[in-house]
């Protein structure tokens, strides 16, 4: 087996990974790797934009306030605290990678999303995300001491014992192309593989977002918390070919109105903020009003606006929704809530730790304590470059070379080609479905359970497949589909409670004394929380 040293292995090239490795020392030996292609992320597809407190009138402490009352009682206030405070600094760190965020006669123009109670999310018009990776990217292979690995699938993350606690030593890892597997060993790794919004039937993730770095680090022994708190964003463009495309909260920031198929608005029900409450409460609005009435979806209404302005302003929205019919200059949009992101993670401390020694976490994939029980929009990709400067000093002060490290080879004896293609398909369809169906936006035990038991059955046909038939990326990624869905609906049985993004019929009262949830895998199918 063909193995690669290196220094630091990330695995994830979103604007967690990039900016960690644009902020490593230079001496460092660095291997990043992407399943597809670099500039495949959640990063990529981010339309709204990044938050931080700039505006004369505004203040970090209105930035966390803002994130506290979202985030339900469960987010850590230190943690809060610090990302809001250095956040205009790493603004200048994307302006000063080129990332040039839109300005409104030489001032940004920031723009205000649900939760804010002032304008302070920066944004490249609608496709803040694209302008941000395509800048990182361009940065990136500039680097010498980088090595891009385009098309490799991470499998499973290698470890040893040293002192009675495992340390993290690298990676097994798939080509794609040839599907030879190799190993990657490295002195630390850092998975920054983004969510798992994959695992439910409607979604606005890309279909890389499968939860590869939290089912890894959880077979490791990592620390996984609060996985309950999955965010749907309220407003997915619903159309019979429209795939996850995402229309920004930016639009209901400027006036956009929900209404139902009649013209009749219903937020104003709901919440003092209407349409600009916290994603939570929208998204269930939505979902409450879709069942009463036995609708498909809701609209989205802001024809009222200038044409000339929702065009120039919201370009990304306007051109997609017209490659389908819908002109949102004389159309309401049809929507859909969708699960959008993953609150919960790999437990990390504020320099991305993880309890396995060597192994860090940033982005998406992991829980710093910032979003709580709900993440306010436009503080994802904040706390992704926040994590990543916080890892890369910690890294550039104190790595240690790790010597002697043994890799064993990988086993593929045994193992057959499957003929069976449409099994893994269907498994990844009927996860995603029930999910969807029982453990959604409204949940109930009965539900839960029913959901329980169902991976439990698909989690041993998975199993059978992962350890019968030669290695494939659909096959990793149902994999740890399966391993995601599980610690959800488990973490969610867990929660008595309802809370943030948890909502439960059975228990629909917030508890006095919030905590987060957290489960480790012991052994063979036991779990252990906290």
């Amino acid at each position: 087996m063909k193995i690669i040293e290196t220094d630091i292995l990330i695995i994830g090239t979103g604007i967690a990974g990039i900016s960690l490795a644009l902020k490593l020392n230079e001496n460092f030996n660095i291997a990043i790797l992407t399943k597809t292609n670099i500039e495949e992320s959640n990063t990529y597809y981010a339309q709204g934009g990044i938050a931080a407190s700039f505006d004369k009138f505004d203040s970090y402490k209105f930035h966390v306030k803002d994130t506290l009352i979202a985030g339900a009682g469960l987010c850590d206030e230190k943690v809060v605290e610090k990302v809001a405070i250095i956040a205009p600094s790493l603004i200048k760190d994307l302006v000063n990678w080129g990332v040039n965020f839109t300005k409104f006669e030489n001032n940004y123009d920031l723009t205000k999303e649900g939760g804010h109670s002032k304008r302070r999310i920066f944004h490249k018009e609608d496709y803040t995300g694209r302008e941000i990776e395509t800048n990182l990217v361009k940065n990136l292979k500039l680097k010498k001491n980088v090595e891009i690995f385009e098309k490799f699938t991470a499998i499973n993350l290698i470890s040893e014992r040293e002192k009675g606690q495992s340390v993290c030593i690298g990676a097994y890892v798939l080509n794609n192309l040839t599907e030879e597997i190799i190993a990657i060993k490295a002195s630390y790794v850092v998975l920054a593989t983004g969510g798992a919004g994959k695992v439910y039937l409607y979604t606005s993730n890309p279909d890389i977002s499968s939860g590869d770095g939290i089912a890894m680090a959880y077979r490791l022994g990592a620390n996984i918390s609060n996985m309950e708190f999955m965010q749907f964003h309220p407003t997915c463009l619903y159309h019979k070919d429209a795939k996850s495309f995402l229309i920004t909260e930016s639009l209901r920031g400027e006036g956009a109105k929900l209404k139902l198929p009649n013209g009749e608005e219903f937020m104003q029900n709901y919440h003092e903020l209407k349409e600009l409450a916290p994603r939570d409460i929208v998204a269930r609005a939505i979902d409450f009003e879709m069942k009463k009435y036995g609708i498909t979806n809701v609209f989205l209404d802001i024809r009222h606006k200038p044409s000339d302005y929702l065009i120039k302003r919201f370009p990304n929205v306007y051109e997609n929704c017209l490659k389908f019919g819908i002109d949102i200059t004389k159309d309401m949009i049809p929507v859909v809530p969708a699960s959008h992101y993953t609150c919960g993670g790999i437990k990390v401390n504020i320099d991305g730790m993880t309890n396995i020694k060597n192994l860090f976490a940033i982005g998406e994939t992991s829980c710093t304590g910032l979003h709580g029980a709900n993440r306010l929009a436009s503080n994802s990709l904040l706390e992704a470059i926040f994590f990543a400067d916080r890892v890369a000093k910690f890294l550039n002060k104190n790595f240690e070379y790790r010597k002697n490290s043994f890799i064993e080879d990988w086993d593929s004896k045994n193992v057959s080609d499957t003929d069976e293609v449409i099994l893994i398909h269907q498994n990844w369809e009927e996860i995603r479905k029930f999910m969807w169906n029982y453990v959604g936006i409204v949940r109930s035990n009965k539900r839960l359970m029913r959901a329980k038991r169902r991976i439990e059955i698909l989690e041993k046909e998975v199993q059978e497949y992962y350890w019968n038939f030669k290695i494939t990326m659909p096959l990793l990624e149902l994999r740890n589909l399966t391993t995601v869905a599980e610690i959800v609906i488990k973490s969610a049985l867990k929660r008595k409670e309802s809370r943030g993004l948890h909502y439960t019929l059975d228990y629909p009262k917030t508890l006095d004394v919030a905590k987060n949830t957290i489960v480790r895998k012991k052994s063979k199918d036991k779990y252990e929380y906290f």
